[in-house]
């Protein structure tokens, strides 16, 4: 594998690019090149979307600015915080959860946790609650794009690639040692910034480890949560059966896409037969995407750990070639 240093310009204008950054192009490049919304997906079918003066009306706190994301688990403004001076992302879960009586009372408990994700590579929650007809999470603003707009502005290398996994690795250990699972990890919710750093966004639909029974999600009971390419087998089969290593086989979905820019579907070649990557990334890879959950990698460490021996051993290869 080639593993000389990534190109400290970008790929596309030659300008000097920020430090670490995995996307191998200049903020300027990669935010053109990206149209999409930072939270891609279908809308919710049964909630039309608010309008922003309905917003605004019910948030008067804040400079409520523009609609930048829907999905199904509702809606994403970029706003302004007056008094703090900062931009923020406030996200409107669907009003059709607030339906059953118990929402509320799942809703704050998850919310408290999920504000207890502090963490370099974690959205940050600012705030969460009710206002007007709206459950809200009050959320930090990430000036960039997500890994989906990354890619389609430029492909990843392999290099770019191992250099952004274990920071993913990091978030979703640190998440996991907190008790919550993200279950929902895709391109669209891993989010860089114009300074090449590492954001997990969309905890909402996270589901406490070991409380299925009680089905503490935001979610409707019973429905499978998560996209469907991207979920593990036992995700789609039983979702309230699930644990961390639901989060490490989407991990290996995301990790083979960047690699290859294609999705493990069905008979899928190795990644070192598509790109120019270590061969021993196979197997990364393979035991990630493993069917049955036992025989996968048990936490987002070990991926991190078998990851950065590959990068590690090759700097020292060429180093001492």
């Amino acid at each position: 594998m080639n593993t000389e240093p990534i190109a400290n310009r970008c790929l596309k204008c030659e300008a000097p690019l920020p430090a670490n950054a995995p996307q191998g192009l200049c903020p300027k490049c990669l935010l053109a090149a990206a149209a999409m919304p930072t939270e891609a997906g279908q809308p919710p079918e049964k909630d039309p979307l608010p309008s922003l003066e309905t917003v605004a009306a019910a948030f008067p706190h804040l400079e409520v600015l523009q609609l930048i994301g829907h999905g199904g688990m509702g809606f994403v403004y970029k706003a302004r915080q007056p008094k703090l001076d900062r931009f923020v992302a406030l996200k409107l879960l669907p009003p059709s959860l607030a339906a059953d009586p118990a929402f509320a009372e799942r809703f704050n408990r998850e919310a408290r946790l999920l504000a207890r994700l502090n963490h370099p590579n974690i959205v940050t929650v600012h705030d969460f609650g009710q206002s007007g007809p709206f459950f809200y999470l009050l959320m930090e603003y990430v000036d960039g794009v997500n890994l989906r707009q990354a890619m389609q502005a430029g492909r990843f290398t392999p290099q770019q690639a191992m250099l952004l996994v274990p920071k993913i690795c990091e978030a979703l250990q640190f998440a996991h040692d907190e008790g919550i699972l993200h279950r929902d990890i895709k391109p669209e919710n891993i989010l860089l910034d114009t300074r090449g750093r590492v954001k997990i966004a969309d905890f909402g639909i996270a589901k406490l480890v070991g409380e299925a029974k009680e089905q503490l999600t935001l979610t409707a009971r019973g429905m499978a949560v998560g996209t469907p390419h991207y979920m593990a087998p036992e995700q789609l089969e039983h979702p309230h059966d699930v644990d961390q290593r639901a989060d490490i086989y989407s991990l290996g979905v995301v990790f083979y896409e960047m690699l290859t820019g294609e999705l493990p579907i069905g008979r899928f070649a190795p990644p070192s037969t598509r790109t120019t990557v270590d061969p021993r990334v196979d197997d990364i890879v393979f035991h990630a995407l493993e069917k049955e959950r036992e025989k996968r990698f048990r936490s987002a460490t070990e991926v991190k750990t078998s990851v950065e021996a590959i990068s590690s051993s090759n700097v020292a290869l060429t180093q001492s070639a």
